[in-house]
């Protein structure tokens, strides 16, 4: 081993340890090592890996918290057989000692895990990836809730669903396991994972290998590049669609059209439903918590229209707090279930959104996501350089049905739903109205030509 001055003579000493023995290949603990050396504990283990790897010391895990190492001898008999020690019949030491290097080399994070769930081996970069010291990894198995692993939505990974369970299950590989878990330091590491297994020649499971990287910083760049993207999500809650499934049998969809902040806190939304009856939509908001009313604005052979005033917390203000929209709640006949759909901008963590939703609705469950790209059109500069009484005005009007014929609300009831006077409403909606036929033809129009 190439060590010089002090560093050689702490290595030196710590291998004498060994060779003051009678029998140098009689296995010691690290405790045992350490109480021979006047040095700390993670020094002396640090000393003893770096030996080990060096081909000079070899180790074995022997217990739920123990390690022991024992002095590597060019021919080592019975002795070292005689310890019960597992060695690879098939590789030379030296070649031992070449993938020991390779493994501790890797810029990838590796660990070797048992068919028991203990885990036998860690590299350093493992380490330095989990924040934990190579004995405090392998003193855990890969089942301890410790190690805090959780999903993109934030639901934990739980044992059945980790993919060495799978391996171990399977006998096959799991590629591409992607997760974040808590470090001891209090912070988030996103972690994308490979496992595979080393098979015996009777097909058994020997070991797992699993493979990790630190994904944090491509997480941290996606997030940027979808700033300008909306992220679509599917959930389920039995506990939002019991109403529902109560009243509604086989494929039916509702879209809510719009959701309208007013300024006491509470909102009206606007729904279309298909395939459910008028009555059938108006019972299944009427036991939905937090609707104060509800108001049919059409119906027709299958659709109806209905707006729904609402008081805070429900699903939909949940997801314009943190400026989204719940799209549409439906059902198809053959499916899983019925699904709620909603979107948020594409900087917003799907777990983000779970974890908010799950305070109206606890049980819900994140189903499918996707990333869509969301030019900026005409509604985000008119939304741009309206006020906000303007703009509310203008989105009441046009989804309460103001603008058709024959008119399904009319000004004095949309100006008592805002709380405001006639005379405010028309002039909010004619300062509006000024302002989007201003960008339309003004504005658009001469950059066009």
């Amino acid at each position: 081993m190439s060590s010089s001055g002090s560093s050689g003579d702490a290595y030196a000493e710590t291998l004498a340890v060994f060779d003051r023995r009678d029998d140098p290949a009689e296995p010691l603990t690290t405790p045992e090592v350490v109480n021979s050396l006047d040095a700390a504990r993670r020094t002396v283990y640090k000393r003893l890996e770096k030996l080990a790897s060096n081909g000079e010391l070899k180790t074995k895990k022997t217990g739920a918290n123990a390690r022991v190492w024992w002095r590597s001898h060019p021919n080592e008999g019975s002795s070292v057989n005689a310890t019960n020690i597992h060695a690879t019949p098939t590789l030379s030491n030296a070649e031992r000692t070449v993938i020991e290097k390779i493994l501790e080399a890797s810029p990838i994070s590796i660990v070797v895990v048992e068919p028991s769930g203990q885990i036998s081996f860690a590299n350093q970069r493992a380490e330095e990836t989990l924040e934990l010291e190579r004995d405090e990894i392998t003193s855990r198995t890969y089942r301890q809730p410790e190690w805090k692993i959780y999903y993109d939505d934030g639901t934990p990974v739980s044992e059945d669903e980790h993919p060495v369970t799978r391996v171990l299950k399977t006998k096959e590989p799991d590629y591409g396991f992607e997760h974040w878990i808590d470090l001891p330091s209090g912070t988030e590491r996103w972690l994308s994972s490979n496992s595979a297994p080393v098979l015996s020649k009777d097909g058994e499971v020997e070991y797992i290998v699993v493979g990790f990287e630190d994904t944090t910083q491509l997480k941290e760049r996606e997030d940027k590049l979808t700033s300008d993207k909306r992220r679509v999500l599917e959930l389920s809650s039995k506990q939002l669609f019991t109403p529902l499934l109560d009243v509604a049998d086989g494929d039916m969809r509702i879209d809510v059209d719009e959701v309208v902040r007013l300024q006491d806190g509470s909102a009206l939304k606007y729904i279309t439903g298909r395939s459910i009856s008028a009555k059938e939509l108006i019972d299944v908001f009427g036991q939905l918590y937090g609707v104060e009313d509800t108001q049919l604005l059409q119906s027709s052979a299958g659709e109806c229209r209905v707006e729904v005033h609402v008081e805070a917390p429900t699903i939909s203000l949940v997801f314009a707090e943190l400026g989204g929209q719940v799209k549409s709640l439906f059902q198809t006949n053959g499916a899983a279930g019925p699904l709620l759909t909603a979107e948020v901008p594409g900087d917003v963590e799907s777990r983000t959104a779970v974890q908010a939703a799950r305070k109206v609705y606890p049980d819900i469950r994140l189903e499918s996501q996707e990333l869509q790209y969301s030019p900026r059109l005409l509604y985000d500069i008119v939304e741009d350089v309206l006020t906000e009484r303007q703009f509310t005005s203008l989105r009441t009007a046009y989804y309460g049905g103001y603008f058709e014929t024959p008119r399904k609300s009319t000004g004095d009831e949309l100006a008592e739903r805002l709380g405001i006077t006639r005379q405010t409403f028309n002039q909010h909606l004619r300062l509006a109205e000024e302002t989007v036929l201003e960008q339309l033809f003004d504005v658009s129009g001469k950059a066009a030509r």
